[in-house]
C-alpha cells in the first residue's frame, strides 16, 4: 500500500493540467466531433499528444527555472504592452469558458435528478468550489484535484457499454481522414484549440513554482528535476489524450451510428447516450462532465488570477490564506460569479464556447512564440533551454494554431 501511496502523489502538475483540459466544454467539442464525423477524427488525438506536451513541458521548465510564471517572466524581460495584451484577451475568454462549465455541471445535474433545477446546481457546484479553493491550502487543494482526476477513467467505459468494431477504430486512430468541407475543417480547429489552452500554459508554470516551495531541493535545478517534470508532463498529456479519444470514440460509435449527428451541449451528448447505449452509460458520462468541472474550473480561475496578480504585482499563490492574498482570491471569487450569472443575463453555454474559442484562437499564437523565445533564451533559463526536439514540436505548434486561427476568423467573418 506504502508503494501505491507513494507512486500515487509522485504525480506532480502535469497530471491535473492534463485532465483539466477536458473539462465540460472541451467534453461538449470532443461529442461533437464523433456524433458528426463518426470514427474520422479519432487520429487528432495522436497529432496533439506531441504538440500539448512540447508546449506545457516548456511551460513548465520556465516555471521551475525562473521561480516565477509566464506573466512575471514576460513582465521582466518583454515590452509590458505584450503583458497586458495577453491579459485583456484573457480575462474574458477565462471567464465564458467558466460560465459555459458551470452551466454545462449544472445541466447534467439536473439530467440526473430532473425534480431539481439546473440553476440550483450550478449554484451548488459555484458555492462548494469556492469554499474548497478558499479555505483549502495547496498541497490539500492538489490532492483534491489528482482525486478528482480518477473521475475521467469512467470515459474509458463507456465506449465498451456497446459492441465495438476494433479493426475499423485501429484504422481511424492511426490512417488520418480530412474532409475539406467548412464542417470538417472548424471541427478540427475546435479540436485544436480545445486541447491546446493558453489558460493552462499559465497554470502549467505556476503550479511547478508552488510545488517547487514544497520541496527540499527547491533551490537545486538539475537534471535529474527536469526529467522527472518531463515524465509529469508526458504522463499528464498522455492521459489528456487518452480520454478525448475515449469521449470521440464513444459519440462516434454510439451517437453517430445512432442517427444523431449534432450535439452542442454535453447534456444533449449525455441524454442522446441513454436510450442508445443504456442508463449505465447516461449516468457514467454524466457523472464524469460534473467531475471534470470540479477539476477544471480551479484550474481556470486560478490561472486567470495568476495572470492578474503577476501583472499588477499583487501577492499571490494557491499556498497563501486569503488574508494573505485577498486580491489573489477575490479575482478567483469574481470570475466564478460572473460566470455563474452568465447564464442569468442571456449568455448562453453555447455562444460562450464560440466566444471564447475566438479568444483563445487569437492569444494561443502569440503565447506560443513567446514561450518559444523564453525557453530558448540563454539570459532567462541558462543551461535548461530547448533542444531541437522541442524548437521542432514548438514551431510546429505555432504553425497550426496560427493556421487554425486564420481559418476560425474568415469562419466567423463569413457568418
Amino acid at each position: 500500500m506504502a508503494g501505491k501511496k507513494s507512486f500515487w502523489y509522485s504525480f506532480g502538475p502535469g497530471i491535473v493540467t492534463g485532465a483539466s483540459d477536458d473539462d465540460p466544454s472541451g467534453i461538449a467539442t470532443y461529442s461533437q466531433a464523433g456524433a458528426q464525423f463518426g470514427m474520422l477524427t479519432l487520429w487528432t488525438a495522436l497529432l496533439t499528444f506531441p504538440l500539448m506536451a512540447a508546449i506545457q513541458e516548456m511551460c513548465a521548465r520556465i516555471g521551475i527555472v525562473t521561480g516565477t510564471g509566464i506573466t512575471t517572466t514576460l513582465k521582466l524581460h518583454y515590452p509590458k504592452s505584450i503583458v497586458y495584451m495577453m491579459l485583456i484577451f484573457s480575462f474574458p475568454a477565462i471567464v465564458l469558458n467558466i460560465g459555459a462549465d458551470i452551466a454545462g455541471m449544472g445541466a447534467v445535474a439536473n439530467l440526473l435528478f430532473p425534480n431539481i433545477l439546473s440553476s440550483f446546481f450550478s449554484v451548488l457546484f459555484t458555492g462548494l468550489l469556492l469554499v474548497l479553493i478558499i479555505y483549502l491550502p495547496y498541497a490539500n487543494i492538489a490532492k483534491i484535484l489528482r482525486y478528482l482526476c480518477i473521475g475521467l477513467l469512467v470515459y474509458l467505459i463507456v465506449p465498451f457499454l456497446v459492441k465495438q468494431d476494433f479493426g475499423s477504430i485501429l484504422y481511424h486512430t492511426f490512417i488520418p481522414a480530412i474532409r475539406f468541407n467548412k464542417s470538417f475543417i472548424t471541427i478540427l480547429v475546435a479540436l485544436l484549440g480545445t486541447t491546446i489552452s493558453p489558460y493552462l500554459f499559465f497554470w502549467q508554470a505556476n503550479m511547478e513554482v508552488e510545488e517547487m516551495k514544497h520541496r527540499k531541493s527547491h533551490l537545486m535545478v538539475n537534471k535529474n528535476l527536469i526529467h522527472g517534470m518531463k515524465q509529469d508532463v508526458n504522463l499528464g498529456m498522455f492521459f489528456s489524450n487518452v480520454v478525448m479519444w475515449f469521449i470521440i470514440l464513444t459519440a462516434g460509435t454510439v451517437l453517430f451510428n445512432g442517427g444523431i449527428h449534432q450535439i452542442n451541449t454535453v447534456e444533449e451528448a449525455a441524454e442522446a447516450l441513454r436510450p442508445l447505449a443504456g442508463r449505465q452509460a447516461y449516468w457514467l458520462f454524466s457523472l464524469g462532465v460534473i467531475g471534470t468541472g470540479m477539476l477544471a474550473i480551479p484550474v481556470l480561475s486560478g490561472s486567470l488570477s495568476y495572470i492578474i496578480c503577476e501583472t499588477f504585482g499583487w501577492k499571490e499563490g494557491l499556498d497563501n490564506k486569503f488574508q494573505e492574498a485577498k486580491a489573489f482570491y477575490l479575482i478567483i471569487i469574481l470570475s466564478l460569479l460572473i460566470g455563474l450569472a452568465m447564464s442569468y443575463i442571456g449568455v448562453s453555454p453555447i455562444d460562450a464556447l464560440i466566444y471564447s474559442a475566438v479568444l483563445y484562437g487569437l492569444t494561443a499564437p502569440v503565447l506560443i512564440i513567446l514561450i518559444l523565445l523564453i525557453s530558448n533564451n540563454k539570459k532567462i533559463m541558462g543551461k535548461f533551454t530547448n533542444n531541437l526536439k522541442s524548437n521542432i514540436l514548438g514551431v510546429l505548434t505555432f504553425l497550426l494554431m496560427t493556421a487554425a486561427a486564420v481559418v476560425m476568423i474568415i469562419y466567423q467573418l463569413g457568418d
